[in-house]
């Protein structure tokens, strides 16, 4: 699992550590891991780091003594190095002195642009993980010039201009080929929009003591996911497996309780009960579901309910739903018809999975403020209404009503943004609820598989929700090792 921490846990950590180590050695640490990353891009963009081209961007934090220390090592190993000062008269003393030692030159900020342009690799180290909003007035040309250019652009712990703690960015932003990050990831680099300006992110170990329960979020891997799996036993049967029932479809979107119904006979549940105007419709495509026409109160036993996805104006199943003393996942037309007081009042677990849009309308924001602020919206949702938060995007952010860590998820494909894709999820999340899951990991288990399940399915081309959902049982047994 790849945990993320706040700049304050980080920092203390920092301080900790360099009372017990000789001056200077923490941050030698970080640049040597930062140089050989460094030097393995060159590998590739130059062939070799003897006679490439560097640029370091050097602001007057820690991050600019990083980039100096660097860039002195690369310059040993024959690089030519040249160091763009922001602030001259307040870089680090003693990168600045090794870097000219080892033969680097430096220059000013009103120059750089032509280097820049020349060269193969370009240093971030504007601004640490303590910056706050986009980059100062004099950083943007650097900026600007360093995407323009056919260099690679290597940041120093996080991309200058991102909010560390929160993956927002308020302003213009370098941005990364490849991050290389010291000690912990930050929850920026785990979230949008402040990951997609990450590239690739690399842990250099610097030898930090970070207790797990101070994490901020955290990112399934393959194994955690493998562990949640449901797996039945000798002695099972399809009511001990789990049955979960979906309350879903209209006459206007029967499509959508296929769908669902799609995903949640994927997810592990040894039953699926239908319940709606859709019955027709699921039963031609799958006929093992079991199908009433009578309510949720009267379809059977059911370990969990996926309720709203295509369910148009229908607030009485959505409202019976809720009253059920079982796991409940809201979706869609659901969350727009649910009684807020009665998701608050609930006492067995409730997972809410809106995207962007509908997550804007229940907080009452603009949907690019839920855009921009992915971590902070999804909490606020999840304390506000006492129910865990699945906030569907490019990264999927998983929020608890106890608070603890967010479960971030990136195993997504832009291919994802297709109609249908979200009903194929929730049927997935609710199949795991029925299987025993908690509510965080029933919906992180499901965006994982959903994820790698879209990747599977298109490929680096156009795919249908319908695929999605086929390509389930191939995530799992890749997540299994099967």
């Amino acid at each position: 699992m790849r945990t993320a921490y706040s700049v304050e846990t980080v920092r203390n950590a920092e301080r900790e550590l360099m009372a017990r180590l000789p001056e200077g050695a923490l941050m030698q640490r970080a640049a040597a891991g930062l140089a050989a990353a460094c030097a393995q891009v060159l590998g590739r963009v130059a062939g070799r780091v003897y006679g490439s081209r560097v640029v370091l961007l050097v602001g007057s934090g820690d991050n600019g003594g990083d980039a100096l220390y660097a860039g002195a090592r690369l310059a040993r190993r024959g690089a030519g190095v040249t160091a763009v000062l922001l602030a001259p008269d307040r870089a680090h003393g003693g990168g600045l002195a090794a870097l000219r030692r080892a033969g680097g030159r430096t220059m000013s900020g009103e120059s750089a642009p032509a280097d820049i342009a020349r060269a193969d690799l370009v240093l971030d180290g504007i601004v640490g993980i303590g910056g706050k909003g986009g980059l100062r007035e004099a950083a943007v040309p650097l900026a600007d010039a360093a995407a323009r250019s056919r260099a690679a652009v290597v940041a120093v712990d996080l991309p200058s201009g991102v909010d560390a703690d929160t993956g927002e960015v308020r302003g213009a932003v370098v941005r990364a080929d490849l991050t290389v990050t010291f000690g912990a990831h930050k929850p920026g680099l785990l979230i949008d929009p402040a990951r997609e300006y990450a590239g690739a992110v690399r842990l250099v170990d610097i030898g930090l003591a970070l207790p797990a329960e101070a994490a901020e979020a955290e990112a399934l891997q393959h194994a955690d996911v493998a562990l949640l799996l449901p797996v039945p036993g000798a002695e099972s049967d399809k009511y001990r497996r789990g049955v979960v029932g979906v309350a879903a479809g209209s006459a206007r979107y029967p499509g959508a309780a296929v769908l669902a119904v799609a995903g949640a006979l994927r997810g592990g549940a040894g039953a699926v009960r239908y319940v709606g105007p859709a019955g027709d419709a699921v039963i031609a495509r799958f006929p093992e579901t079991l199908v009433s026409d009578e309510g949720p109160k009267r379809a059977g036993r059911v370990q969990a309910w996926v309720v709203g996805p295509g369910a148009g104006d229908d607030a009485s199943t959505v409202a019976e739903v809720l009253a059920a003393e079982v796991p409940v996942l809201i979706d869609a037309d659901g969350l727009r018809l649910a009684d807020p007081e009665a998701v608050r009042s609930r006492t067995a677990p409730t997972l809410m999975t809106p995207h962007a849009g509908e997550a804007a309308a229940l907080l009452g924001v603009s949907r690019e403020e839920v855009e921009g602020a992915r971590l902070s919206s999804a909490r606020e949702l999840a304390a506000r209404y006492g129910a865990a938060v699945l906030l569907k995007g490019s990264t999927t952010v998983i929020a608890s009503p106890d608070g603890g860590p967010v479960r971030v998820n990136a195993t997504g494909t832009s291919w994802l943004a297709t109609a249908g894709s979200g009903d194929v999820l929730s049927g997935l999340a609710g199949s795991l609820l029925a299987t025993g899951l908690s509510a965080s990991d029933a919906g992180s288990t499901a965006a994982y598989l959903h994820g790698l399940a879209g990747r599977l399915a298109a490929r680096g081309a156009p795919a249908g929700a319908h695929d999605v959902a086929k390509a389930i049982p191939a995530a799992w047994r890749d997540v299994r090792g099967d």
